[in-house]
């Protein structure tokens, strides 16, 4: 038998609000936090893990930002977000 995630104990403890210790809700908020705190890690198999760590550290960035500039590279280039183009006569500073 497995154990319910925290998302069916915190509606169980919701439903019967008046029932549950306090002791039994600071459990269940405190499990929840964490939860959110770490719900900003994705997990990617070995050898994509690797490949992160490698263009992270060539990019010379966090495997977070990395994912985050991959994330936005491929969403551009496949339209889903506007594209940001340099205007023409725009002042680029010689690095154009």
């Amino acid at each position: 038998m497995t154990s319910p995630d925290t998302a069916t104990l915190l509606e169980g403890a919701a439903d019967r609000i008046a029932d549950i210790s306090r002791a039994d809700l600071q459990i269940l908020l405190r499990r929840a936090a964490l939860r959110l705190r770490n719900a900003g890690a994705v997990s990617m198999e070995d050898d994509v893990e690797e490949a992160l760590r490698d263009l992270a550290g060539e990019f010379r960035m966090t495997r977070n930002d990395t994912i985050r500039f991959i994330v936005r590279e491929w969403m551009e280039k496949n339209t889903y977000l506007p594209v940001h183009e340099l205007d023409e006569d725009g002042d680029v500073d010689g690095t154009a």
